[in-house]
């Protein structure tokens, strides 16, 4: 079956964002040299979906169906799992990139319809800290900052970095997961320094205003917002110039990818965060949730499609036996970490 289009109120919203591209609001930005590589998009979209993977077992043992082309070899050092609030991440490190992996897991798809609907009113509701006039989503900013997800994932990182040296970490996710990844990226580029971390998202919603857009190309210079094709997604919530201090402003840089026919173009857009010329020239009625599940040919969705809390538990008690019963053989040390709804945590 089809999946849902734009309905009518989301179609409207975004044509009155639409009819606001000729007055684009300024947004600092860093000179430094953008360099996209097709490859490393490749490797890091394949991470952005495993960890939608709900195989808990499979993930941690890097054996699971996505586990594989060019991210063998990958070892996991931790699993994040949060049943409450239906977040799952990993962090590890890739041999073939000398560095250390960080993954979200995005929204998932039985959710995603009135999930697409709530963003077209979310307003700017949080200062970020520490940020002067930066205003960013709250709902993707607790859902990181306020959560297990920094703790562990930090915590994770800082092991890495002990046992592999000051190696770079980049961070990717699809969907909510990229907007967490963002949260994610700045948290660690402010802590580890803006040269050692990267950050790359597949279909991610703006995040924050133009002040917290200028700031995180400040902190975070390698930065790659991958869109696809007519991806309704990067479009919420909705960009309106018209309304300079209350309005959501993409932070760079966006490449805009576009396949026919087994062609794909990758468009590398200037260092507004808003370029007129990528996705945004993308009419709204045209606009779909198809291109949103599909990201340089891989699957972005989880591969149940059950409701997340409850195949998210039943996988949690399937890896806990399997831990406690010693079936699973690794090299090395896994850290996992497991929020339930009684907010216990292992």
């Amino acid at each position: 079956m089809e999946r849902w289009r734009c309905v009518s109120v989301l179609a409207l919203v975004l044509l009155l964002s639409n009819a606001s591209h000729g007055r684009d609001i300024s947004v600092q930005h860093s000179q430094q040299t953008l360099n996209y590589s097709h490859t490393l998009a490749m490797t890091l979209v394949e991470y952005a979906s495993a960890v939608y993977m709900t195989d808990l077992t499979a993930l941690y043992t890097w054996t699971c169906s996505r586990c594989n082309d060019l991210t063998q070899g990958f070892e996991m050092k931790s699993l994040i799992v949060d049943v409450e609030n239906c977040l799952q991440a990993f962090v590890g490190v890739d041999y073939n990139l000398n560095s250390i992996i960080v993954a979200i897991r995005g929204t998932q798809e039985n959710s995603m319809q009135n999930w697409i609907k709530d963003l077209i009113w979310k307003q700017l509701d949080l200062s970020y800290p520490n940020m002067p006039n930066a205003k960013v989503h709250s709902g993707f900013f607790s859902s990181y900052n306020n959560t297990i997800l920094r703790l562990a994932i930090t915590s994770a990182v800082h092991k890495a970095r002990q046992s592999y040296g000051d190696i770079n970490v980049i961070v990717t996710g699809h969907s909510m997961g990229g907007a967490m990844a963002s949260f994610c990226a700045l948290d660690l580029a402010i802590n580890l320094g803006s040269n050692s971390v990267q950050l790359m998202t597949f279909g991610q919603p703006r995040v924050g205003n133009a002040a917290f857009a200028s700031y995180f190309a400040k902190y975070v210079p390698n930065t790659i917002r991958v869109t696809h094709g007519h991806d309704i997604v990067p479009h919420l919530p909705p960009y309106f110039s018209f309304l300079p201090h209350l309005t959501y402003h993409h932070f760079p840089r966006e490449v805009w990818v576009n396949d026919s026919e087994g062609d794909i173009t990758e468009q590398i857009c200037d260092d507004s965060g808003e370029d007129p010329n990528c996705c945004r020239c993308i009419s709204t009625w045209s606009l779909s949730v198809q291109d949103h599940f599909t990201y340089l040919g891989v699957d972005m969705e989880a591969d149940d499609w059950s409701t997340c809390r409850i195949i998210t538990a039943e996988n949690v008690r399937q890896l806990q036996k399997d831990l406690a019963s010693n079936i699973i053989v690794s090299k090395h040390s896994v850290d996992v970490t497991i929020v339930e709804p009684s907010s216990q945590t292992y």
